[in-house]
């Protein structure tokens, strides 16, 4: 098996080299790929550049700018490349962006960025958006990343990733940057669109989608989504290796099922925004000490909400806007343990969290004196419901009922200033006002300098808290395995970065940066000595730096690439060790080309993740994975066809587990496939 696996690695290996030789040769001979662009065009200024190349975003500053002018570093995925490269989930997008990597567990996915995933941290510390409106729940903070993410994947319209502290304008969560998730408008779908997938494990999805604009001005999308998978269908896992527990396999236990609504509908400065996701997996791992390998073990999570949203545009350069929501969420774990006496009954443990909010947002902007684009808001937001519960079902013993709700409010500014036409000052503040703990300022400073034509550079300053949530405040189980921590104060984070931008003749972009972050106060899941039960505390001050490089190519036909490599150190300030779950490397290379002219493409992408330290200070190797997709289009009228292999090599690898788990690492899945089918009506 060992042999096997060499064999396999030397492959990737192979691959990605291949690929950069193809990405280098084909770049060199790009003439005969360029006629439809125009031949001047090296004499172009940087905003004319900017019109051809250089996309816009709008979640770094909460209006529409250019990437070279936003205040931080930003990476756009579009739903072309979605589509040429096979993704099925939002973890599968982000997991190919620079200076990203993702840990699963089996359950749920977890973000990790430059260098940063923490057992226990259900990725509170990024902030998640849909079309602005925030997803983090009122309970755990959690991002839901995998098949529970709201949206279905084919609505994407484009995802802007925004590194770095964002408290300046967003508050809490926005510690180390934003994900804002753009769906796609009703007018570009043009009528119905239906799809279906079908692949390895038992894996099946379905989606029907209606979207237009009509003449009345009303513009309409609504869809609906259904996912299910049989999952591994056996897992082995050397902890549990024993007759009792089946010889540490876990046999049908990685189901996965889920369904979600999406509808919007704009009419003049309108737009009314509803969506809706439940999902629902099975546990095969034994956390938090369940029987192992038995299939009623399982989480479903659900949330929805309604977001309400008003945009003017005014006289002398002004824009309002305005937002009102209602979020409701729910969590419901369904956990198994065998009683004391072996002839007993197993006991059903019941673990819920129920979250309902209601907030809103005003926003006013103005360009004034030509120089300067001047921005202000306030938000508020009231948690009518933030409650946990624990008991066993049967007989009925209660662990914990905690009913909670509080409120906060926050005020910002921020001013893009032009000095001059090459230099551009982008200065910005929020204050947050807490029940819990009280106040916090949080600013960002940006300096943005045009060198030359085509060359950026950006010198970054944030600073970004994360307020304690009431799970790991409050949460307690009765004393079995975990117990609440309500003195917890929030953790804050300054980061310094130099970004250098450069774009090369026609096709290529180039990104260079350097950062540096500090963190306190910590919030760290960790194992009371006292008592051997888990807590969250304020222990640890983390101290990062790092670099990273990108090289991005895109030429008419449809061929494009980029490759990115990132090296950084993560340590704890006080004892200096690494921290676990940090790959000091990773290295991603993607490369779509027409395989016949603008009908059949294909998708190859490389991810190499670096070593990483576990909670019992071994190592979860460093490993490479390939993927391969075959998309079509206008084969025939209206159709999409695509064929996916997902660890094209059939690589082993693993990511390492949390508190809760006996195993120290936790391995992934092999080699998988997917066919996928659309049609357009």
């Amino acid at each position: 098996m060992a042999d096997m696996n060499n064999i396999n690695y030397a492959l990737c290996k192979a691959l990605f080299f291949s690929i950069v030789f193809l990405l280098s040769a084909v770049a060199a001979s790009a003439g005969d790929l360029t006629e439809n662009l125009p031949s001047n065009l090296m004499e172009l200024s940087i905003e004319q550049l900017m019109d051809i190349e250089v996309p816009t975003i709008y979640g770094a500053s909460k209006y529409e700018q250019k990437v070279v002018d936003a205040p931080s570093s930003v990476s756009i995925i579009t739903a072309s490349e979605i589509k040429k490269y096979g993704y099925r989930t939002l973890a599968d997008i982000l997991r190919s962006v620079r200076g990203l990597y993702v840990t699963y567990d089996r359950n749920y996915n977890f973000l990790g960025i430059r260098g940063f995933n923490r057992p226990g941290d259900y990725n509170s510390r990024i902030l998640l958006l849909l079309d602005g409106h925030r997803l983090n729940d009122n309970v755990y903070d959690q991002a839901e990343l995998g098949t529970g993410f709201p949206l279905d994947i084919d609505l994407i319209d484009r995802i802007e990733i925004i590194r770095g502290p964002s408290s300046s304008l967003y508050g809490t969560s926005a510690f180390f940057g934003v994900i804002n998730v753009i769906s796609r408008e009703g007018k570009d779908m043009k009528g119905v669109e239906a799809a279906a997938s079908g692949g390895s494990q038992d894996t099946y999805s379905g989606r029907l989608s209606y979207g237009n604009k009509h003449q009345s001005g009303l513009e309409m999308l609504v869809s609906g989504s259904r996912y299910a998978s049989e999952g591994a269908r056996q897992l082995y896992y050397p902890e549990f290796d024993a007759p009792a527990t089946n010889n540490g396999i876990a046999a049908h236990a990685d189901d996965d099922k889920s369904y979600s609504i999406f509808s919007k509908f704009s009419f003049k400065d309108l737009t009314l925004t509803g969506a809706y996701g439940s999902r629902e997996k099975g546990i095969p791992t034994g956390s938090f000490g369940t029987d192992f390998n038995d299939p009623r073990n399982r989480t479903t999570d659900a949330h929805g909400y309604i977001d309400l949203k008003y945009v003017r545009k005014l006289e002398n350069k002004t824009e309002l806007t305005a937002r009102i929501y209602y979020d409701n969420y729910k969590y419901r774990g369904d956990y198994i343990y065998s009683r004391t006496n072996p002839g007993d009954p197993p006991v059903l443990n019941k673990d819920d969290g129920f979250g309902e909010w209601v907030g809103g947002e005003l926003l006013f902007s103005r360009r004034f004196l030509e120089k300067h684009l001047f921005t202000a808001g306030v938000e508020g937001r009231y948690n009518v419901h933030q409650d946990q519960r624990n008991y066993d079902e049967s007989p009925f013993i209660n662990y914990l009922d905690d009913t909670r709700n509080s409120k906060n409010y926050a005020l910002y500014m921020q001013d893009e200033y032009h000095i001059i036409p090459s230099l551009i000052a982008n200065i910005g503040a929020r204050y947050d006002q807490y029940e819990s703990f009280g106040g916090t300022v949080n600013p960002r400073l940006a300096l943005i300098y045009k060198l030359f034509e085509k060359s950026i550079f950006k010198l970054l300053y944030g600073e970004a808290f994360r307020a304690p949530n009431v799970y790991e405040s409050f949460y307690s189980d009765g004393g079995s395995m975990s117990k609440p921590n309500p003195d917890l104060n929030p953790e804050k984070i300054r980061t310094y970065e130099l970004v250098y931008e450069q774009y090369l003749g026609e096709h290529f972009r180039t990104s260079l940066s350097g950062f540096v972050y500090r963190i306190s106060n910590l919030i760290t899941q960790q194992i009371d000595p006292a008592d051997g039960l888990i807590v969250y505390k304020n222990v640890e001050n983390i101290e990062a730096k790092g670099g990273e490089v990108e090289i991005e190519g895109k030429w008419a036909n449809g061929l494009q690439g980029r490759i990115s490599y990132v090296l950084q150190e993560v340590k704890d300030q006080d004892s200096g060790s690494l921290l676990t779950n940090s790959p000091h490397h990773l290295a991603k290379l993607n490369l779509s080309f027409p395989v016949v002219m603008k009908k059949l493409f294909a998708g190859a992408e490389l991810q190499y993740t670096g070593s990483r330290k576990t909670l019992a200070g071994q190592s979860a190797g460093d490993f490479i994975t390939a993927n391969l997709t075959l998309f079509s289009q206008n084969l025939m009228k209206g159709m999409e066809v695509s064929a996916s292999v997902f660890n094209l090599f059939d690589r082993s690898y693993s990511d390492p587990g949390a508190e809760e788990h006996l195993q120290d690492i936790i391995k992934q899945d092999g080699r998988t496939f997917r066919i996928k089918l659309m049609y357009r009506f």
